[in-house]
C-alpha cells in the first residue's frame, strides 16, 4: 500500500485527534485522556511518514500543528491551583494532623522528653551540663549576656535568611531520618532532650542571663517547635508506608504515602517560615516582652484554631 493512501485513510483519526486536542485535558475523563495520548503516537508515526516520502506540504504543515497542539494539551505546564492548595491546606492537613497517629506519637515524645529534661536541667545542678556540650552553654551564655537591643534591618533579613535555612534543616532532618523510623524516633528524642536542657538550664536562677534568653525565644517558639513535631511525624508515617503496606508492593505504598505526608511537610515549612520571620525581625529587638509573650499567645491559639478547629470532622 503507497504511503499516500495509508495517510489519507489516517485522517478520520486526525479529525479525531484535532476534536480532543480542543479540550482541556483538565475536563476529560480517564477514557478520553487515554485515547488523545493514542491518536497523538499515531499522529507522531504518520507525520515521520509524511516528513520522509515527502508527501504534499500542506498535509506535512497540517500535521506539524496537529502534533504541536496535541503535545501542548498532553504536556503543557500546570498552573498553581490556588483554590485547590487552599483547600489542602485549610481541610484536608489539618484533619490529617489531628487523626494521624504518627504525629500523635511524635507530639507525646518529643514534648515528654523536652519538658522532662527542661525539669531536671531547672532543678538537679550538673545535670545540663553532663547533657549539653559546654561549648554550647558557654555561648548561650555569651549571646544573651547583654539585654536585647534593636539592630540594624539589614541584619534583620540576613539574620531572618538564615534562620529560614536553618529551622527548614532541621525539620528536613527529622522528616528524613523518620523515613528509616527508628533513626527518626532518635532524631526527634535528642533534639527534645537538647532543646529541654537549654531551656531549664536557661531559667534557672543563679543564670543571670535567663531573662534575655526568654526575652528572646518566647515569640518564635510556638510555630518552630510545632513544626518540628509536624515534621518529624510525617517522616514517621512516610517510614511506615514502607513497613505497613495494606497489600500494596513497597513502592506503591510509599508513593500513597508520600501523597499524604508532602502536604503536611508543606504545612511544617510554612510554620518554620513564619517562625524565621518572628526570629529575625521580632525576637531580637528592644520592644517589651509582653508584646512577645502576646505574639506567642496569638501563635498558640491560631495553632489550636488550625489542628483542632479546622481538623475537626465536617458536617455534611
Amino acid at each position: 500500500m503507497k504511503v499516500a493512501t495509508l495517510l489519507e485513510r489516517r485522517q478520520a483519526s486526525w479529525l479525531e485527534l484535532d476534536r480532543l486536542s480542543s479540550q482541556a485535558v483538565r475536563r476529560m475523563d480517564a477514557p478520553q485522556a487515554a485515547r488523545l495520548a493514542e491518536l497523538y503516537r499515531s499522529a507522531c508515526a504518520d507525520l515521520a511518514l509524511a516528513d520522509a516520502y515527502q508527501l504534499p506540504p500542506g498535509t506535512v504543515q497540517y500535521l506539524h500543528q496537529l502534533v504541536g497542539r496535541a503535545h501542548n494539551q498532553l504536556y503543557r505546564s500546570r498552573r498553581f491551583d490556588v483554590a485547590a492548595w487552599g483547600r489542602t491546606l485549610l481541610h484536608d492537613v489539618p484533619a490529617r494532623i489531628r487523626h494521624d497517629r504518627c504525629i500523635q506519637v511524635v507530639f507525646v515524645l518529643f514534648w515528654t522528653t523536652f519538658l522532662g529534661a527542661a525539669a531536671l536541667a531547672h532543678r538537679r545542678a550538673g545535670w545540663a551540663e553532663e547533657i549539653l556540650p559546654p561549648a554550647m552553654l558557654q555561648s548561650l551564655e555569651e549571646n544573651f549576656k547583654e539585654p536585647l537591643r534593636d539592630r540594624d534591618p539589614a541584619v534583620n533579613y540576613a539574620m531572618a535568611a538564615f534562620y529560614i535555612r536553618h529551622n527548614t534543616g532541621i525539620g528536613l532532618r527529622c522528616f528524613a531520618w523518620g523515613l528509616l523510623i527508628i533513626p527518626g524516633v532518635r532524631e526527634v528524642v535528642f533534639n527534645a532532650l537538647v532543646l529541654g536542657a537549654a531551656f531549664g538550664y536557661m531559667a534557672r536562677p543563679d543564670v543571670p542571663e535567663s531573662a534575655n534568653f526568654f526575652n528572646f525565644v518566647t515569640a518564635h517558639g510556638p510555630f518552630e517547635l510545632t513544626a518540628i513535631v509536624l515534621a518529624a511525624g510525617a517522616g514517621l508515617r512516610l517510614g511506615m508506608g514502607w513497613v505497613r503496606t495494606g497489600g500494596l508492593t513497597r513502592a506503591a505504598s510509599l508513593q500513597r504515602t508520600a501523597a499524604d505526608t508532602m502536604p503536611m511537610m508543606g504545612a511544617a515549612m510554612l510554620m518554620f517560615l513564619l517562625a524565621a520571620l518572628i526570629e529575625g525581625f521580632l525576637s531580637p529587638t528592644a520592644l517589651p516582652y509582653a508584646l512577645k509573650a502576646g505574639v506567642a499567645i496569638l501563635s498558640t491559639a491560631m495553632l489550636l484554631f488550625y489542628i483542632l478547629i479546622l481538623g475537626s470532622p465536617r458536617r455534611a
